[in-house]
């Protein structure tokens, strides 16, 4: 018993010396920041501010002028022709491919609305899939919802349906946001190798079987089970 208590006593002592060591090292980096400071003269102090005022002035700017191409809510388009004009001008579009019957489309309206005026320097919109059928062609978009995921123009990714998102209508407007950090289309700063689902219960994710729609003509797999 007095050789475990000895190891205990030791290894207190280690832990407690390191906790020391690294207060330390903690400590002397700010002493070398304040002094750095102290050390500034007023010329340098003032360059340092402006500096500063220049960077948030110009963030400020970019905000502004994402905001007047219609950054910062989640809109509708009414046309294909509208959509080649909205990625034209924006550097990320995030582009939800809906239809009024299909209940997913609602719970992924609700997510992107928040994810809208959160992720500003992003354009969220949504198109209806039965009033864009050249562009479902196009961009082979077969199941609703869709969101096409642009970049300078092109479309480089795409989330179909739920599948992506822990495979559940509970979904987290985390989980979207980390799936859309992802394809780099937005400015995310969580953990990219950390999906936020994997760190959720387990919700239960029987998905009923997809069922056909047609609209015009086209076959479109519905991610929905309403009819």
């Amino acid at each position: 018993k007095m050789a475990a208590d000895t190891s205990v006593e030791i290894l207190q002592k280690v832990l407690e010396n390191e906790i020391l060591q690294t207060t330390k090292v903690v400590e002397e980096h700010l002493d070398a920041e304040i002094q750095k400071l102290d050390q500034m003269d007023e010329d340098e102090l003032e360059c340092l501010k402006q500096r500063r005022l220049e960077a948030l002035k110009k963030a400020q700017q970019q905000k502004q002028e994402w905001l007047s191409k219609g950054h910062g809510e989640y809109r509708e388009i009414p046309s294909e022709r509208d959509f080649f004009q909205e990625v034209k001008e924006s550097k990320n579009v995030v582009c939800h491919f809906y239809r009024d019957t299909t209940f997913r489309c609602q719970i992924m309206d609700k997510h992107l609305t928040v994810l809208a005026k959160k992720h500003v320097e992003t354009k969220f919109l949504k198109l209806n899939a039965e009033k864009s059928p050249f562009l479902c062609e196009r961009l082979r978009i077969k199941v609703i919802p869709t969101l096409a995921l642009v970049k300078d123009g092109k479309t480089q990714d795409y989330i179909v349906g739920f599948t992506d998102l822990g495979n559940t209508d509970d979904f987290t407007t985390e989980t979207l946001e980390w799936r859309l950090g992802c394809a780099d289309v937005i400015n995310y700063s969580g953990n990219l190798m950390d999906p936020p689902f994997q760190s959720q219960k387990k919700f239960g994710t029987s998905f009923t079987k997809l069922d056909k729609k047609t609209i015009r003509g086209k076959k479109y797999d519905s991610d929905s089970d309403d009819d």
